[in-house]
């Protein structure tokens, strides 16, 4: 592997990395270096499997957040089951996505950010960076504001205060991360646990059309004829790949700490894969959950308008007839917010070090990407109340919209490059569904950018 003169003693460059070797980053450059390499693997090939499971299910909660939920709503409401499909085909494009950025983590030891930095001028980077942060920030304010609305379903507290509520998730990541980043990865698990449970007791009262469930899966032509449905469904798919995702996988995965050899490599990218494939199905449960959840109950009932979340929650109680579900919609979305807002900041703290470099004690740095979110979202809850947050969801949804393409298209350029990625290069098949796989997303989300700004 050859040094770059432009590196300090502790950098190596993957300009041309040799697959006979292993780049290791130096603890204070590495990604989330505070946890860098701190999770041993175990000695035998079923411990080493069970210490990779978790950055996948991390990374799914960002395929569940708040900001799908509208979209899930609204299509199951509007057109019952026929959009169950576009859910499974986002989620399959995902898991092609989230594979590579495992991949690129593992055989170059660079997180996407680093990778970007490492590949490209400075003119080139710093747009880059500009263009995540942004992104990570409208994430943010998207959990931000799912979280406050579920506290006020929940507990009655104003929306106003919800959101600076909020602000104390950042000390519980750094208590549950001085304990390990195990008991963070376990604090997420438990969520994801809790979302499914409240959402198979809905399923379970709702009784939905199980036959008409299968049928949805199914690809139809009406998508392409109708469009409102066109519309609903390039929502569910630009909403479902989120940018920062591809950050914050490359990052933690980094995590384990495996080992030196080609063979410890090809290992943990598979064991990796594993991982964030079954997570990601997981994540299309839930998410084919809360539309089935609308076709059953909004759209059976001939409620076809129903995407704001206060209004579901208020319509699930008298529609199935347990005041149990709308309580469980609500710790859900509850659930589904925290989960978000903690792998958001962790996401921030990623980009930050990875495209500057910069050495901030961890709570400053997470304080601050936590902050940036919170004032745009706390300011228009004061001045606008829930219609300007409302607003303001579907700004984020543009905004992630049109960042994507700017973290996607280096990812698949850097994974599909022999020259960085040595014998773990992707083989040309999957390099060939990547780059159809990014086209597609291109077009999608610049589709959904020109309906937003023509109205």
């Amino acid at each position: 592997m050859r040094i770059s003169r432009k590196c300090s003693l502790q950098t190596v460059s993957i300009i041309e990395p040799s697959s006979k070797s292993v780049w290791r980053a130096a603890r204070g450059e590495a990604a989330l270096s505070d946890v860098y390499r701190s999770i041993p693997l175990g000695a035998t090939p079923w411990k080493r499997f069970l210490a990779f499971l978790g950055p996948g299910y991390m990374v799914a909660v960002g395929y569940m957040d708040p900001g799908n939920w509208a979209t899930s709503l609204a299509g199951g409401s509007k057109f019952g089951y026929a959009l169950l499909f576009v859910a499974l085909l986002s989620n399959l494009m995902a898991i092609v996505l989230q594979s590579l950025s495992a991949r690129l983590a593992i055989g170059t030891g660079r997180d996407l950010a680093q990778a970007c930095r490492d590949a490209f001028p400075r003119i080139v980077t710093i747009p880059l960076w500009l263009a995540a942060e942004v992104a990570i920030i409208a994430t943010d304010i998207a959990e931000v504001i799912g979280t406050a609305i579920g506290l006020n379903l929940l507990f009655g507290i104003p929306l106003e205060l919800g959101v600076l509520i909020t602000a104390l998730d950042v000390f519980l990541i750094l208590w549950l991360q001085r304990r390990g980043f195990r008991k963070l990865e376990g604090f997420v698990v438990a969520l994801l646990a809790l979302i499914a449970v409240c959402f198979a007791i809905q399923i379970v009262l709702a009784n939905p059309d199980w036959a008409g469930v299968l049928h949805g899966f199914a690809p139809t032509t009406e998508i392409l004829h109708n469009p409102e449905m066109l519309y609903l469904a390039l929502g569910i798919l630009g909403a479902t790949v989120m940018p920062h995702n591809l950050y914050l996988h490359s990052a933690i995965v980094q995590t384990r700490d495996w080992g030196d050899r080609p063979e410890d490599r090809r290992e943990a990218l598979k064991f990796a894969t594993i991982d964030s494939t079954v997570a990601l199905m997981f994540a299309l449960s839930i998410n084919a959950a809360i539309l089935i959840l609308a076709a059953a109950s909004f759209h059976a009932s001939g409620q076809t308008a129903v995407a704001d979340l206060g209004d579901a929650h208020k319509l699930l109680g008298p529609l199935l007839g347990a005041g149990i579900a709308p309580m469980l919609f609500a710790v859900a979305l509850l659930a589904c917010g925290l989960n978000s807002t903690v792998t958001a900041t962790l996401a921030g703290q990623a980009v930050m070090e990875g495209f500057l470099q910069i050495r901030l004690p961890p709570w400053l740095r997470r304080l601050i990407t936590r902050l940036l979110a919170i004032v745009p979202a706390a300011g228009v809850t004061i001045f606008y109340g829930t219609e300007g947050t409302g607003r303001l969801l579907i700004l984020t949804q543009v905004v992630l919209s049109l960042q994507l393409s700017f973290a996607v298209v280096p990812l698949v350029l850097f994974t599909t490059s022999k020259s960085r990625m040595g014998d773990l290069v992707a083989p040309r098949w999957l390099a060939a569904l990547a780059w159809i796989v990014a086209l597609a997303i291109v077009l999608l989300n610049m589709k959904l950018l020109w309906d937003f700004l023509s109205g």
